[in-house]
């Protein structure tokens, strides 16, 4: 489960003291009412491209919602910024993306045109890009295409912060693209339009850092990206605090909480991490606002899945039964991954019958997803925890 994974790709035009509410709902996992504020915003405004921005990153993050993705792994082998299963959206939805993106892009280059100094023109135009990227890349599965228009979206940002050094908002992409592009292997180092950009990995997560420290729009994304990133570097211990202060500040997101659990958990501290999992738990009994309707299944799974990590099998088999037994009430990733899972901690306690049952389960479910393949490598060879787990 990493929450927010390439989505903060792209910044959230968002004042860092005061959330606005369309963005107060957005950062709440609340997207219907956040579509619904951005469509007022855009009637009011229907000259102002931050609006059809606000729209269309809303639109991509609830379709992301709907298909788990937010919860999902962001390490997936050697490549991960390359390898991820495709986000279903209808032709309406995609369409309703399109139009949105085309409307900024249509008034930004008008804005230009007519002055070429509008600096802020240019950070929404780069903001649009940005997300086209991340819509190629998740939805219609455009590898190439996305990156290039990431890139084009970190050389727009550029020419943000050329003009005005002090906007530290616009240096978030920036940072980001250098981490990205310093992740991928060399081949894709070499395509056209990756010229002259070699990344760099640790330069850009000083970036982030700075966004994230000094910024006023984007600091919550950088915070955010930071926390990805730290996970990803295997640098639990810095993603703490930063997901604490989120959790502050976006009480009703519960992702925040999932994603605590997975860097006690990485961090050794087991008693933290069920200790969160218990805060979960009674606010889903107390029917606090972001808890009432999320399904218990996915506050089990977390459980079982840390217990797993930490050989307590017959707890994560506890576990992870109670989600199975709920699942047609869970999105398609929780689902399949508890199946594995299940599988996998028979297979450790001997139980190869169970373990087959499981992890047909999870073929079922997903065949083609990550944990569809896995587990029907295990319908052969049964699981085998490595010695450095």
């Amino acid at each position: 489960m990493n929450l927010l994974r390439l989505a903060l790709l792209v910044p959230v035009l968002l004042p860092a003291q005061t959330v606005t509410p369309g963005f107060d709902h957005f950062y709440s996992l609340e997207y219907e009412p956040a579509i619904a504020i951005f469509e007022k915003e855009i009637a009011a405004r229907p000259n102002n491209p931050a609006g059809y921005n606000h729209l269309a990153q809303a639109i991509l993050y609830r379709e992301m919602d709907r298909a788990g993705a937010l919860e999902s792994e962001l390490v997936t082998g050697n490549n991960p910024f390359l390898h991820r299963g495709k986000i279903a959206a209808s032709p309406e939805e995609q369409k309703r993306f399109d139009d949105a993106i085309a409307k900024v892009v249509a008034l930004c280059e008008a804005r230009t045109q007519a002055n070429p100094n509008d600096v802020e023109a240019v950070y929404l135009l780069s903001v649009a890009h940005g997300l086209q990227a991340n819509y190629n890349f998740l939805v219609r599965k455009l590898w190439r295409e996305s990156l290039k228009q990431f890139t084009l979206s970190r050389k727009l940002s550029m020419q943000v912060t050329g003009a005005d050094p002090k906007r530290t908002d616009a240096y978030l992409i920036q940072g980001v693209h250098d981490y990205i592009v310093g992740s991928l292997p060399f081949t894709w180092k070499l395509l056209g339009f990756l010229i002259g950009f070699r990344g760099d990995k640790d330069g850009g997560l000083r970036t982030v850092e700075m966004v994230a420290a000094r910024g006023d729009k984007n600091k919550y994304d950088a915070m955010i990206a930071l926390a990805v990133a730290y996970r990803r570097e295997r640098r639990p211990e810095k993603a703490v605090p930063l997901l604490q202060e989120l959790i502050r500040v976006f009480p009703r997101n519960y992702l925040f909480r999932l994603e605590l659990v997975q860097m006690f958990g990485d961090l050794g501290q087991k008693d933290e991490a069920l200790a969160v999992l218990a805060q979960m738990d009674r606010l889903k009994q107390e029917g606090a606002p972001g808890y009432k309707n999320l399904p218990a299944g996915k506050i089990q799974y977390a459980r079982g899945n840390l217990l797993f990590w930490y050989r307590d099998y017959p707890a994560a088999i506890e576990n992870l039964t109670k989600v199975n037994a709920a699942s047609a009430n869970l999105d398609v990733n929780t689902a399949m991954n508890a199946w594995m899972r299940l599988g996998q901690a028979y297979d450790l306690q001997g139980k190869r019958t169970q373990a087959l049952a499981a992890y047909q389960q999870a073929v079922n479910a997903a065949p083609e997803s990550d944990a569809g393949r896995e587990s029907k490598r295990y319908l052969n060879s049964p699981y085998r925890r490595p010695a450095s787990l």
